[in-house]
Order: C-alpha cells, then structure tokens, then sequence
C-alpha cells in the first residue's frame, strides 16, 4: 500500500518516512557487512601461522597434508580471552626435566605465575623458561606458556596448547588467548613437543586461537 493512504499520512510525511526506511535499511546492511567482516577477519597472528604453514621450509605438515593445505581454523577473534595478569617472579627456582611426546627431556624452571580472571572467574598458570633457549640471543627473552582447558580432545587439540611471551618489564602481563597455538606434534608425530604440567589446567573452555587440526 502506498504510504499517503494511510490515514493521516501527508505527502510530505510519506517523504519523510521513505527516507527513513532507506536510511535504516543502509544501517542494516552496513552492520551485517560488519558483523561479517569481523568474524572472518584474519589478525597479522593468523596470516603469520598460515603463511608459515604454507612454506614447505617451515611448515610442520607432512608432506600429504601440505599438498592440500587452505589454512587453519581458528576460533573467532573475542575479546573477552584478552586479559591482563599480574605476574608474580619466581626467584631461584629448580630446573626440572619437563616430559615430551617422545623420549627427550627438556630443562625448564617456573619463572613466575600468572594471576587472571576470566568472565569474573579467577585463574593462575605457571610460566617457563627454557635452559637451552635462554642461552640464545633471539630467545633469551622468551618465556613458554603451555596451558591445558576444556576444549581439550573436542574443538581444540588434546595436548593442549602453547603461547609465547617474553620476559615482562613490569608485574602486569598482557595475555591474548586468541594467539594460542598448537604444537607441531599435533600435525606430525615425528616432533618431540613438550607436556602441558597437569597445574597449568584451566576449568574453562578457551574458545580462543587454533582449533584442532582436521586432515581434508
């Protein structure tokens, strides 16, 4: 029905109700495009990991699996699994032997903990350093964050999964769960990958970083 039938509706009212609708119909499309947008959105994290996936030079795949490789699947970017911890330093720690998928040993130490909340929830992990690597220029500064949660086995890897830091300059650390990765090992067996040490377990599920890794 055209609108100036409606009773009370002016010709000039008409006009202003057409623009209206347009206007709200822009808007819309404008935030589905967005809505969109977002949530195919490839941070520089995830163009990084896959281009290193699709370099036969670095990639971990075997060589059936780089043949058909597209990209990883990740869980969409949420902000929420960005958060900040204080971090608490660990002075004179033990190194440890910390158990692999194979038969090596890697010398690690606690380096500090790692006080957070999720969603009102409050949780700790344990931080290491590694003894091989800190004796390295590029890696002096680095610190392994392995962490296990309740995505395990399902969506994500059942070893759990692994993030980078680096050694903090103050008690307060950045942690962006939307980084976390796989270890090589949960793309091929011939890799030696560290154990997640069964006190870095989250009672949360992290729907943030790379999923598990299905063959095409």
């Amino acid at each position: 029905m055209h609108c100036s039938k409606l009773v009370g509706n002016t010709d000039e009212t008409c006009s202003e109700m057409k623009q209206l609708l347009f206007v709200g119909f822009v808007c819309l499309l404008i935030s589905c495009n967005d809505g969109k947008s977002k949530g195919m959105e490839e941070s520089a994290f995830q163009k990084e990991l896959n281009s290193e996936f699709k370099d036969a030079s670095r990639s971990p795949l075997i060589e059936s699996d780089l043949k058909v490789f597209k990209g990883l699947d990740f869980f969409p970017i949420d902000s929420i699994y960005v958060v900040e911890a204080q971090f608490s330093r660990t002075i004179d720690s033990d190194w440890f032997n910390m158990p692999t998928t194979r038969e090596r040993v890697d010398k690690y130490r606690v380096y500090g903990i790692l006080d957070f909340e999720i969603s009102g929830e409050a949780f700790s992990l344990e931080v290491y350093q590694s003894e091989k690597l800190m004796s390295t220029e590029e890696y002096a500064n680095h610190l392994f964050l392995p962490f296990l949660d309740n995505t395990n086995g399902e969506e994500s890897y059942g070893g759990g999964r692994y993030m980078d830091l680096e050694i903090p300059l103050s008690q307060v650390v950045v942690l962006d769960f939307n980084k976390a990765y796989n270890p090589y090992c949960a793309y091929n067996s011939e890799y030696s990958c560290p154990l997640v040490p069964i006190q870095n377990t989250l009672d949360i599920s992290i729907n943030a970083g790379v999923k598990s890794f299905k063959k095409e």
